[in-house]
């Protein structure tokens, strides 16, 4: 049959617009041959990969789903989800729809490459491949680009920039029209404010930038190669060229390019499901259907799995967004971005600023349009009011406290990355600082996601690898101990990777299943294996699979001890309840002997398999026996006979106890982050039973006895049901341990909900990656911080929608990109991360005690005394900026190196809702103590040279209004030299005065003696040097000519240099006796304000 040309046209088309209409569609099943197989095969086979592809492209109905709600099993159970699930009801039906309806899994070898258009032998040709990548696109994931025109208005009109703006505005008018002749110093106040909210957001910008930098440079979304059949012959490409239809050729140690239906394989292929299920237990390929799902089916090969033994041939049916791992991307990356705990903290404070700053000027506004413009009308005219009241704008707000707290963020963000915690957004760094809740994945994070064999046990005998090494190493070696240490090195698919280097067997890298990779290490560590290897010889083989649970290898022996004659060795593994029933023998370590297996023995060995098991380990037992085989060697007959005879009277040599153990350095981690106050939980997608043990182990799980789900229920039943509400932080928690299921999980209303999240310990397993996602959102609902660790896909919804996600590393690149912090080194990092986090608060805190007095307070009054008490402007807005920006900035810039001032760890986290940033008690210090004791001073100074240079006491200034002058004999512009000269002296003694603030705020509790900046233990010499910078700015502004001209300031006498001077140390002196009567009485009045 001919396809006619408007046909294939039509169908082109369709193609282009609509992937995997036969296939992947949510409305429609495999079409039925009689129509659209038969067109494909109107042409030869051999054409078959050059015919127009027209039935993969996706469906884009489905395509635009906002949300994944896959329920999974290993990777998805529960189809069904609670109706408090917090997702949207229709994505979630699209998505479990589109799994549903795959059917890749269902169809044969034939009918998949029909369906398909390509051939399992030659694959696809070019044109096929380029038609397909031009319709689909590369095989990576459509990452969310960042709205750069929002990021740039954000950095240039968030925070107190959009404030700024409005002072830019009006010095603009200032200038002119309204001035005649135009002011130039008006104009040049603006441009100085423009340049601040430049160089305000380039600080931002650049910080970012570098931050994303770092991020993209660890982000590798897709395995680099793979090998794909095209036209014919093999060859590697890059797997982002993969497309729908190509046949991959997959071997041990691969990463699986694509979702992949296997077309062939050797019947030993395995694959580690962990970065998406979380189970450490593999699973072995299959060409054949598995399972009704999809997603559980064992001949579907899922991306980013990896392929631990064997190889196989698969045919690419999902790529990109469209496969399993795409699809759970995407639900990250639909993840609303959140407000960090310290953007929160920041936009509070600019609130409160804000409208101060708004009261202020609108009181200087309607004091000048109601009372200074009728009394006074020739003191202020409406230009002076504008520059009053943006005098005022930029007196109150602190210009400077953006770029420290950048700054502040950059820095402990640097020290992160020293720690090896790499933190995406700087305003992430704080946030760990208060976390209270951390749930952590299991296999990868906590343990090493490495099988290795802890025990080894006889019927009669129980010790560990450097036990069986011991009875080894004898100068009688047991017989027991020796025929265990061959049955395992024979019985063992797993081999060492050829390797120049001589390394240690823990270190050497190894192909082969994890189970056999642990036995191979421990066998090799304990004794030498290569003589086994060279004494027998493999005559036939019979691999593990889910079906028998065991595996079975047959030898002869190279000196002739055995043969068909003679017998062959036997040895085989598997599970205990498999082969215990076939056992009628066992070796006895204690008598070196072959001995019975009565019924005593058959109970030690159950209660040694138990004890292991309620270890999280994985027990396997090694037998052997003799075999005489009837018929001759790799006849069909001898293979069956095999499988059916030496499956009896087996001999019991040992149990091998395997796991996946914890990191060295996880249970400390725990016991630290427990001890900072953080309840440390575990979300795991493996079995209960493995989970609790590890649990244990690592000390999630410290009580003796654990609750049920049962119990929560109970709970309920006892209590008043009330609507869900925030939970209070100083809410007595339930001391007890809890382990939850993902199906108990499901089963959950809000009420079990508003229990469960007050238990002091929970382990959570057999989660899928919505109900991870579930369980962050349930407890921050409830008011708690949450951070998530993990690292495979099923954690990446949590890591995303969690107040703090955490990457490891060496995770899935789709966890690392859903994270905000990355652990590049060791998982104990993370505690470092916390103390550094609640660091960067304290510091933060400090930071902004040291700018709020002069840079605020100590600015307002100045404006506040020319409006209200008629007094000339002590301090200029320029003098304001320049304190704001610079003298202040730099050397608060010093106190981001401070160390701390105690064990942070020893603390609980900061509670968010109570403990705030910027607290009443800091104001107070700010503003009433320290404050208030610089604006007299730097008044004083200011009142003292208008007294000793100009003759003026503060009675003639006082009040003086427009009249200010008009008694004595100086000129208008001798007047206004006097002036400016008055304003630089309170700004010099405002720069110097803060020097005593510096040194002071830099302790909260500790006396300057106690922790001083120059002993070893708070060593900060960045002190001295923000102190030197600041001098000579101040000398700067004041000196330079060219700034004389243009902002009015002026040359400041010798001796008002000097005078601030015993003030500042005055202002250190009476900070100390505050401190000094806080410690000495904590119950007092000032120990309860003190910041």
């Amino acid at each position: 049959m001919t396809r006619s040309p408007a046909v294939e046209t039509d169908l082109e088309k369709d193609a282009a617009s609509s992937h995997a209409v036969l296939l992947v569609n949510g409305d429609r099943n495999l079409t039925p041959a009689s129509s659209t197989v038969q067109f494909h095969h109107s042409s030869k086979s051999s054409a078959a990969s050059s015919a127009p592809d027209v039935f993969l492209a996706s469906n884009p109905r489905i395509e635009r789903v906002d949300s994944l709600a896959i329920q999974y099993r290993t990777i998805s159970h529960q189809l069904t989800y609670p109706k408090d699930a917090q997702a949207d009801k229709h994505g979630n039906q699209d998505d479990v729809r589109y799994f549903e309806k795959l059917e890749f899994h269902k169809v044969d070898v034939a009918r998949l490459c029909q369906q398909f258009n390509t051939d399992a032998v030659k694959g696809l040709d070019d044109r096929a491949v380029k038609v397909r990548q031009e319709r689909d696109g590369l095989n990576t994931f459509t990452q969310k680009r960042p709205s750069y025109i929002w990021k740039i208005l954000g950095y240039l009109f968030g925070g107190f920039c959009s404030v700024l703006w409005i002072g830019v505005l009006v010095f603009f008018l200032c200038w002119q029209p309204l001035s005649s002749p135009p002011s130039v110093i008006n104009l040049a106040l603006a441009l100085f404010v423009m340049g601040v909210i430049v160089l305000q957001a380039s600080f931002s910008a650049a910080q970012d930038f570098a931050t994303g930098r770092v991020m993209n440079s660890i982000l590798n979304l897709l395995p680099s190669e793979c090998v794909v059949i095209r036209n014919g012959e093999s060859l590697k490409t890059s797997a982002a060229q993969l497309v729908t239809g190509d046949v991959v050729l997959l071997a041990t140690g691969n990463k699986v390019p694509a979702d992949c239906r296997i077309i062939e394989s050797s019947g030993d292929v395995r694959f580690d499901r962990a970065i998406l299920t979380g189970e450490s237990d593999e699973i072995e390929g299959s060409v054949d259907k598995t399972d009704e799902s999809f997603l559980e089916s064992h001949n579907i090969a899922l991306m980013g799995t990896h392929v631990t033994n064997g190889h196989a041939k698969g045919v690419v049916v999902l790529t990109g967004g469209r496969s399993v791992m795409g699809r759970i991307s995407n639900l990250t990356s639909n993840t609303k971005e959140q407000t960090t705990m310290i953007q929160q903290e920041i936009n509070r404070f600019v609130r409160i600023i804000v409208v101060l700053t708004v009261f202020l000027a609108a009181l200087i506004f309607f004091a000048w349009l109601f009372w200074i413009r009728v009394d006074h009308y020739s003191f202020i005219n409406l230009v002076g009011m504008l520059n009053n009241v943006m005098g005022c704008v930029v007196a109150f707000i602190p210009e400077g406290m953006p770029m420290a707290v950048t700054l502040t963020l950059s820095l402990i963000a640097r020290r992160m990355k020293d720690a090896k915690v790499l933190p995406k957004s700087l305003a992430t760094v704080e946030t760990l600082g208060c976390v209270n809740v951390l749930c952590s994945d299991k296999t990868g994070t906590l343990t090493e996601n490495r099988m290795v064999c802890t025990s080894v046990g006889f019927i009669d005998l129980e010790l560990d690898a450097q036990g069986l090494q011991t009875l080894l190493a004898s100068s009688q070696p047991s017989p027991a101990a020796q025929e265990l240490h061959r049955a395992a090195t024979l019985c063992n698919d797993a081999t060492f990777e050829p390797s120049k280097d001589p390394l240690p067997p823990d270190e050497r890298p190894i192909n082969g299943n994890a189970t056999d990779a642990a036995v191979l290490r421990l066998v090799t560590k304990v004794a030498e294996t290569a003589n086994h290897k060279q004494d027998w010889k493999l005559v036939h083989a019979i691999p593990f699979n889910s079906r028998n649970k065991w595996a079975l290898t047959m030898f002869e022996s190279q000196g002739s001890l055995t043969g068909p004659e003679k017998g062959y060795q036997v040895y085989v593994k598997g599970a205990p309840d498999v082969l215990a029933p076939a056992c009628t023998s066992y070796w006895s370590a204690a008598d070196n002997a072959i001995r019975a297996l009565d019924d005593e023995a058959r109970e030690a060995m159950v209660l040694m398999q138990e004890a292991w098991s309620t270890k999280g380990q994985r027990v396997i037992m090694i037998c052997s026996r003799r075999y005489v085989p009837a018929y001759p060697l790799k006849s069909n007959k001898f293979s069956e006979a095999v499988a059916r005879d030496c499956m009896q009277e087996l001999t019991v040599i040992g149990l091998l106890g395997i796991m996946d153990p914890p990191r060295p350095e996880t249970a400390k981690t725990v016991a630290d982050c427990r001890r900072a106050g953080l309840r440390f939980f575990m979300v795991t997608g493996d079995f209960e039973l493995t989970a609790a043990a590890i649990g244990r182990q690592v000390g999630i799980i410290t009580h003796k006895e654990t609750m049920s789900f049962a119990d929560v229920d109970k709970a309920v039943a006892q209590t008043t049901v009330v609507a869900v509400a925030p939970r209070d932080e100083d809410e007595e928690l339930i001391p007890a341990a809890l382990v939850l299921t993902g199906k108990q999980i499901s089963e959950c209303k809000n009420e079990h909900w508003d229990v469960i999240c007050r238990y002091e310990e929970i382990v959570f397993a057999r989660t899928s990656p919505e109900q991870k996602l579930l369980i962050v959102n349930h407890f921050k609902t409830r008011g708690s911080i949450v951070a998530v660790t993990g690292d495979g896909v099923n954690d990446a919804p949590a890591l995303k929608a969690a107040d703090v996600g955490i990457a490891v590393v060496s995770g899935s690149d789709v966890a690392i990109e859903a994270a905000s912090l990355v652990l590049m080194g060791n998982f104990d990092s993370i505690v470092s991360g916390i103390r550094l986090g609640r660091l960067v608060f304290q510091n933060l805190q400090k930071t902004i005690g040291y700018l709020l007095p002069a840079g605020s307070w100590s600015e307002i009054w100045p404006v506040l005394f020319n409006v209200f008490l008629g007094t000339p402007l002590p301090l200029s807005s320029f003098l304001m900026i320049i304190i704001c920006v610079f003298t202040d900035l730099l050397c608060c810039l010093s106190l981001i190196m401070e160390k701390q001032e105690f064990d942070l760890l020893s603390a609980p986290p900061r509670k968010a809702k109570k403990e705030h940033l910027v607290t009443f008690k800091l104001y107070a210090q700010s503003y009433l103590f320290m404050g208030t004791m610089m604006t007299i001073i730097a008044h004083s100074m200011f009142f003292l040279y208008m007294y000793k240079y100009g003759g003026f006491t503060p009675g003639d200034l006082f009040f003086a209004f427009e009249n200010f002058g008009s008694t004595s004999s100086y000129t208008a512009d001798e007047l206004t030299n006097f002036v400016n000269t008055g304003q630089c002296v309170y700004f010099v003694t405002l720069v110097i005065l803060q020097w005593g603030n510096l040194f002071s705020i830099r302790n909260k509790r500790l006396s300057v003696l106690q922790a001083d900046p120059f002993r070893k233990e708070r060593r900060n010499l960045w002190l001295l040097v923000g102190i030197a910078v600041a001098f000579l700015i101040a000398v700067f502004v004041t000196e330079v000519p060219a700034i004389q001209s243009v902002f009015a300031t002026a040359p400041v006498p010798i001796e008002f240099w000097l005078y601030p001077l015993p003030f500042a140390l005055g202002i250190l002196f009476m900070d100390e006796a505050r401190k000094l009567c806080v410690r000495a009485f904590p119950r007092s009045i000032l120990s309860r304000i003190a910041w």
